[in-house]
């Protein structure tokens, strides 16, 4: 597998037109499908916006000018024959996914690689009547997908873990540390954790033990300090293993295990809250301020990309 082959990706939204992004940044050229050759313009100027963002911030050695080149968009799926490696990042509708599989599977060899870009949705269902189920992986991006180094790989019931090995080495030319996932497990390693720290953070302050701010404070001054570098099973190395099995049985008992939505939570989005998109979150925004939280998200991605390279867990070993 090339470093520099030609990679097919499937839909320029948001995160499919990172994910383009990143794959340019790479030297790699691109075949972009998408479901409506109306979206092409929209999608060049973002994916274009990107790669200023990076050329600014020195992660580039080519002129964004000349990267843009290398993306060929189409809504002509049989462009994606002879392609090795395809990556969808489309809704996640298992339906809608299924009938993406299915044309590309009438046009790409039985041997090339088709990755779905999903948070969520078990890799298992998702190979459930495809011709060679075994070529399909999970792969969990993080957004910005052009900036972080975050993927998950992750194999469904019927997938070969070869192919999952030959994607990292792929995707570790990117600029990715991806983590394997051997087996399916619905929301896979980040978001199963993600979300029982988002339920407790509910709790905390539906229950009114503390505010929505007080709540981000503690977390950013405490896991955000040492989460990047170590993870929670270095950090315990780092700071003593036996006190948190004397925590843990103490605490785990007394942690919130809601098997529902938390109430808060449905409110705001039925008052039509969706952050900084909209102005209206957990937070007050105005559309001036809302802009500028998103410049500042998007400043601190390259920080802490550029810190995590710095203090690479690879280089400890």
């Amino acid at each position: 597998m090339g470093k520099k082959q030609r990679i097919g990706t499937i839909g320029l939204g948001l995160m499919g037109s990172s994910i383009a992004t990143c794959i340019l940044a790479s030297g790699h050229e691109v075949t972009s499908l998408v479901k409506n050759l109306g979206e092409k313009d929209n999608a060049l100027k973002r994916i274009f916006g990107f790669l200023r963002e990076m050329y600014a911030e020195g992660l580039l050695k080519e002129i964004p000018e000349a990267i843009i080149q290398r993306i060929t968009i189409t809504d002509n799926v049989s462009l994606l024959a002879g392609h090795e490696v395809v990556l969808e990042s489309i809704n996640e509708s298992v339906p809608d996914k299924k009938q993406v599989y299915q044309s590309l599977e009438n046009v790409i060899s039985p041997t090339a690689i088709i990755g779905s870009n999903t948070s969520a949705i078990p890799v298992s269902i998702l190979q459930s009547d495809m011709k060679y189920p075994q070529r399909l992986l999970g792969i969990h991006w993080a957004e910005p997908a052009h900036i972080t180094r975050f993927m998950e790989v992750i194999c469904g019931k019927d997938s070969d873990v070869n192919y999952a090995h030959l994607f990292i080495k792929l995707a570790e030319t990117w600029g990715k540390e991806p983590s394997l996932l051997k087996k399916d497990i619905r929301g896979f390693i980040t978001n199963r954790i993600m979300y029982a720290m988002l339920r407790e953070a509910f709790y905390l302050v539906e229950n009114e033990y503390a505010t929505v701010e007080d709540v981000d404070r503690s977390l950013r001054n405490d896991m955000g300090y040492w989460m990047t570098f170590a993870g929670p099973f270095r950090f315990m190395d780092l700071t003593g293993i036996p006190a948190y099995l004397t925590v843990m049985e103490d605490l785990v008992p007394d942690l919130n295990n809601a098997a529902k939505s938390p109430e808060l939570l449905k409110k705001m989005v039925a008052d039509g809250a969706k952050g900084v998109s909209n102005a209206n979150g957990f937070y007050p925004y105005t559309e001036e301020s809302a802009a500028r939280w998103e410049k500042k998200f998007i400043e601190f991605s390259y920080d802490i990309r550029k810190l995590a390279e710095e203090y690479s867990q690879r280089e400890t070993e």
